[in-house]
């Protein structure tokens, strides 16, 4: 391998390394504060979590996009505020009764961390929580109306959340 094919890499496993060590070291900050000593220590524990989580779960070569992942995000809280006052609804009307049931939804995500973290972020949105799989490429979700169709929903944040990645978490 040539010095420039090297470089690359290299590049993106120093930002990977900077991009983790800054967010170890702004949770250190949130939970700890900003007092000289405390930071001295934050700096020093969120370089060994750095190395500790690139030899756990090394740095990919797959890099954010950050207009899909704003629209991801803006998506994301607009679907909570949407399905927030539809679940409220539901709750406090009798006459919109849940129909509470699973829902098998295919996924184009293969069994991966990327597909883990896409199941957390689905399970957040107010009336969906992926249970499970039934194989690799079927997404078991509980709903709480059956009638609504879950997996469409769920193809479309599925869309937007690879669009975020990169499109590099798919196995076609």
């Amino acid at each position: 391998m040539t010095a420039p094919e090297r470089r690359p890499k290299a590049a993106g496993f120093a930002i990977a390394a900077l991009a983790r060590w800054v967010g170890f070291l702004c949770l250190w900050l949130v939970i700890i504060g900003t007092e000289l000593p405390d930071l001295l220590v934050g700096a020093t524990a969120a370089a060994v979590a750095t190395w500790t989580s690139l030899r756990l779960l090394p740095a990919a070569t797959a890099w954010l996009r950050p207009v899909a992942l704003a629209r991801l995000v803006l998506r994301f809280v607009w679907q909570s505020a949407v399905a927030g006052v539809d679940v409220a609804r539901r709750a406090l009307d009798p006459a919109l009764p849940l129909r509470t049931g699973f829902v098998r939804c295919p996924t184009r995500l293969v069994p991966s961390p990327a597909r883990n973290t896409f199941c957390m972020i689905a399970s957040l949105l107010p009336g969906t929580l992926p249970a499970g799989s039934d194989g690799d490429r079927t997404l078991v979700v509980h709903c709480l109306d059956v009638g609504q169709d879950v997996p469409a929903q769920m193809a479309e944040e599925e869309a937007m959340f690879v669009a975020a990645l990169g499109g590099s978490t798919v196995d076609d």
